[in-house]
């Protein structure tokens, strides 16, 4: 069983490159025999089942099934039920001295499971998208996909591996996103997919843990950074309001005043 803090210290730490991504269709019921690999990749299945059989161990796919290869290996395969199978490869570089480092895990074959999260597939379509743009900066944003990606997937595979209720350090870490993204759009969908939730589990158990919905603690934290400006610069209630993720000035003004009773303008007079 793949390791999944090893995998992800690898991932964080050693140094690759995104080398190529391919979205694939491939019909029902095909088989491709006896084939050896040659680089290092990742599958994520999309639609459809399919079973591999890598140096003699077999492994079922379906949507949400993550799948990890590395190059010298034997393999089979055979697309099985009754639709086509769709996924996306992911091919990666590592360079030698991380290769040599990070063996154990870079030279195995491994499957994870991340439940199909919508999210996922929507990033695997833009580094489909980025992975072709020259300069650094393409090359910035297609790591920048990759490593989002992998961080939902083995999230949720932690989670569903485990079976069992998210523990209060699963929140703690939701709490510590949106204390760095609150000036950001944040939305209930986004922040469960985030920690591998669905909406409804995700509000049930912030709320148990914190007493908050996750919207209304994302508002309460932008009304103290809020309060925090008020009390230490002159600074216009429009970019107060902006720096703390709203466009709207008087849509902010009202969510200060009720949550803190008095308006942003007064509250300024006040503290001067």
């Amino acid at each position: 069983m793949i390791n999944v803090d090893q995998l992800a210290e690898a991932l964080a730490c050693s140094s690759y490159k995104i080398k190529e991504v391919y979205r694939l269709v491939i019909q029902q019921k095909s088989v491709l025999r006896e084939f050896r690999t040659e680089k290092y990749g990742f599958l994520f299945i999309i639609q459809g089942q399919a079973r591999l059989r890598v140096n003699g161990v077999t492994y079922e796919l379906q949507p949400g099934s993550v799948f990890h290869a590395a190059p010298f290996m034997q393999m089979d395969s055979r697309v099985v039920g009754e639709s086509e199978l769709e996924y996306y490869s992911v091919f990666y570089s590592p360079e030698k001295r991380s290769e040599e480092e990070y063996k154990h895990v870079c030279n195995a074959h491994f499957k994870l499971e991340h439940g199909a999260l919508p999210r996922i597939i929507d990033s695997l379509l833009m580094l489909h998208e980025h992975v072709r743009t020259p300069g650094g900066m393409g090359k910035l944003r297609a790591k920048e996909l990759f490593l989002s990606i992998m961080h939902q997937v083995l999230g949720s595979h932690l989670h569903h591996s485990r079976g069992t209720s998210p523990s209060k350090k699963v929140i703690d870490e939701a709490i510590a996103y949106i204390k760095k993204h609150y000036m950001e759009m944040l939305t209930l969908d986004e922040l469960a997919e985030l920690h591998a939730m669905n909406p409804k589990q995700f509000s049930y158990y912030f709320h148990k843990y914190t007493g908050f919905r996750p919207i209304d603690y994302v508002i309460h934290y932008r009304m103290e950074r809020a309060r925090e400006l008020l009390q230490t610069g002159d600074f216009p209630i429009r970019d107060i309001a902006a720096s703390v993720g709203y466009t709207n000035p008087l849509y902010f003004s009202r969510l200060f005043k009720k949550k803190l009773g008095i308006t942003p303008s007064s509250y300024l007079e006040k503290n001067e």
